[in-house]
This record gives C-alpha cells, structure tokens and sequence, in this order.
C-alpha cells in the first residue's frame, strides 16, 4: 500500500510540474482549402469575461451587432467552426474563437500568437494527435503533445529541462 501511495504522489508531481511547464497550448483546425488555420491561448487582444459574454449572445449567422469592448468595436458570428469574434481596429490580433470547457467556462483562442510553426510542424503534430494525447514530439526545442478534440487538434507547447549526462 506504501509504494502505491509513493507510485500515485510522483504521478501527480510528474503532472503538475508538466502543467506548470506549459509555454503555451493551441488549437489547429483543418481549412477546407487544406491549410492549417492556428488558434493561441495566448495574444494580444484581451477582452473582459462580460465583453465576451454579451458578444456570445450577440452572435448571428449573418454577423452580430457591434459592440464597443475595450479593445474596440466587435462583433461576433456563428459559424459552423464556432463563434468568431472580430475585432477591425485591432493592431494584430484581429478575431476570437469563444469556445466552452466541459465545465462550461468560456475560452477565447487567438488568432495571433507568438509560437510561429512550419507547415510541415503542424502537418506533423496533426497527424500525432489521439483522442487520449499522441505521443511526445519534439520541435525546435520545445517537447509538444497533441490530443485529438471535438474542434481539432489541442497541442501543448513546454521546454524540454535539459538532461544532465
């Protein structure tokens, strides 16, 4: 019983030193035309839990009305990919994708992002992603996973710690 509570306390260590290493997380959708479109969990437009909120409800297939955040006029449409928010006087990060966690907690992914991959890096961690998490990959130095979702594919970006010889 010892060695299965020790076994269980450095599984959670292990996860938690995993989860406080995340450099960043994205979601990488497959576009009709066969590109990669990349969503960031981190950029430059941050809007308050209440904007988001209204814009939500605002949303129409044909576009929403407009609504002045504090990032500027948006609107927002219901797509079939989600609710995508735009935000024209945006300088960079110019849409949102509102998505809900099994919780029900929204989540808003970024257009712009600071991890910038290669097409043929994205084409390799599609292809790596299982519904339960694919298998580590490295890339330019960053360890990656990529689990298979409902809305694409959500790849974990940390540095690798260095080993020691």
């Amino acid at each position: 019983m010892r060695l299965a509570g020790k076994l269980f306390a450095a599984i959670l260590a292990c996860l938690a030193v995993t989860a406080q290493a995340a450099d960043n997380t994205l979601l990488i959708r497959l576009q009709p035309d066969g590109k990669y479109k990349v969503w960031h969990t981190e950029g430059e437009t941050n809007l308050a839990e209440d904007e988001l909120v209204a814009l939500e409800a605002s949303a129409r297939p044909e576009g929403g009305r407009r609504i002045e955040t504090s990032a500027g006029v948006a609107s927002a449409r219901d797509t079939a990919e989600g609710i995508v928010i735009t935000i024209p006087d945006a300088p960079r990060d110019k849409a949102l994708l509102l998505d809900r966690d099994g919780c029900g907690a929204l989540k808003a992914w970024h257009s712009e992002g600071a991890t910038q991959l290669s097409d043929d890096q994205l084409t390799e961690l599609v292809l790596s992603a299982l519904p339960g998490g694919g298998k580590r990959i490295m890339l330019d130095g960053l360890s990656a996973k990529a689990t298979l979702m409902r809305h694409g594919v959500m790849v974990v970006l940390w540095r690798a710690p260095l080993r020691r010889p």
